[in-house]
């Protein structure tokens, strides 16, 4: 995750790969098939990505495939932290020179590009992807991605300060929840570390939840929203997410529209709150001010229905795909490669090890001490089946800023929850497609 997420979305400021998409898919040059080929037995697997974070650990790990294969050999590309990926992509395609390998974000960007990318239904891995996992990159029952990583949120929580407090059991209904934040303010303990300064905390890990509950519910909600069949203001669910809100601020820090990203890490990475709705990229910046801070994640729990209060919010950032048109010798290299990066010693303690990813495969065991006990916790989640998607990435294209604008005039008491379900159905409304 970037560090102080770039006053961006998460599913875009975590992999700059998501970018590759936004812009890059047009009737110009996308149909071309690659210009050169691999000779005889020799493959060459043209990848495109764009974190740049991961761009050495790639290299070492794709050389390490090579000397095991040495028939394959790879030439990546990486454009991303800041640049613009979606452009160079694109001219990739214009140019005839599309790679074999590249990345999509899944939801909106499948649909944009799935006629470029090829099936993966009857790949290996997919028997061992969380089912989760699979779909942002699922569409009309075919496979069409292999997901990168797994990233995920709730409340953090400090175990040492809940202890004081003397919970002992977690909460995992709103109640609990409730109660827990009075016994943390009897101690003279402030409960949240509220950061509503970022509209991104609001608008889309905050709204994600109600949207992920109605969506456990009504799986025809987003699509009724666009085809003006539903309307948020008359779902419970946002509502119930109103109560959760009146509840942080009540038992949070003081000025939380004036609280940004790094200034609410380092009040819970200081032990001066007991949560924090954030994910688990924070834990390099609490690792840095307080290392070995005793952590672990609640949900963010709507309601009084454990079953469907004790969740995470989890979900795949982005997704590696294979380009249809591809010559076939370099599209079966590329989806051996994908699988053996997966399923292999070697390429399962790189994802973990090196690139501190959370496997979104359950095949793939990776300890706390390589992700953090965050990332272990959403691994532990996501074994359980306890987790809801992200569905903040398939809002309409800039709704996200308006809602964030929106619910922060209602943390002001500048807007009832009323005119503020209102306000969020009119944005809808106005730029859905």
């Amino acid at each position: 995750m970037v560090k102080n997420m770039k006053k961006f979305s998460l599913a875009a400021g975590v992999l700059s790969a998501s970018l590759l998409f936004t812009a890059a898919c047009s009737s110009d040059g996308a149909s071309g098939d690659k210009a050169s080929g691999s000779k005889g037995d020799k493959v060459v697997i043209d990848m495109f990505q764009g974190k740049v974070e991961i761009a050495d650990q790639l290299k070492a790990l794709t050389d390490q495939y090579t000397k095991e294969h040495p028939n394959v050999t790879f030439n990546i590309e990486t454009v991303g932290g800041g640049a613009d990926g979606g452009a160079a992509l694109k001219a990739k395609f214009a140019s005839n020179k599309a790679p074999d390998i590249f990345t999509s974000s899944g939801y909106q960007d499948a649909v944009t590009w799935k006629d470029k990318l090829e099936d993966l239904s009857d790949q290996p891995w997919v028997k061992n992807a969380y089912p989760n996992a699979l779909k942002p990159m699922t569409l009309d029952g075919k496979v069409l991605g292999q997901p990168v990583n797994l990233e995920g949120y709730g409340f953090a929580y400090n175990k040492e300060l809940f202890k004081k407090a003397g919970i002992t059991k977690l909460p995992t209904t709103f109640s609990e929840l409730e109660a827990a934040a009075k016994k943390l303010k009897a101690k003279g303990i402030t409960t949240f570390s509220v950061g509503y300064g970022e509209w991104w905390v609001l608008a889309n890990h905050g709204l994600n939840v109600p949207l992920a509950y109605q969506e456990s519910a009504d799986k025809n909600f987003i699509n009724g929203l666009n085809e003006g069949k539903s309307k948020i203001a008359d779902s419970k669910y946002f509502d119930d997410y109103f109560k959760l809100l009146d509840l942080t601020i009540k038992y949070g820090n003081k000025n939380p529209l004036t609280t940004d990203y790094n200034t609410q890490v380092t009040l819970f990475a200081s032990g001066d709150a007991a949560m924090i709705q954030q994910g688990n990229w924070i834990q390099p910046m609490i690792d840095k001010i307080t290392p070995n801070m005793d952590v672990g994640f609640i949900p963010m729990a709507l309601n009084n229905n454990e079953k469907e209060a004790d969740k995470l919010m989890a979900d795949v950032p982005s997704n590696w795909v294979v380009y249809n048109k591809a010559p076939e010798a370099d599209k079966k290299a590329a989806k051996d490669f994908l699988n053996w990066m997966v399923s292999s010693k070697e390429g399962k303690e790189a994802l973990t090890k090196e690139f501190k990813y959370i496997p979104a495969f359950k095949n793939i065991d990776a300890k706390a001490e390589d992700i953090g006990p965050l990332g272990a916790e959403i691994q532990k989640y996501s074994k359980e089946g306890k987790t809801y998607t992200w569905q903040f990435m398939k809002y309409p294209d800039g709704a996200g800023q308006e809602f964030g604008s929106a619910l922060q005039a209602y943390v002001g008491k500048k807007k009832s929850e009323k005119e503020t379900l209102e306000a969020l159905d009119a944005t809808w409304n106005k730029l859905k497609k």
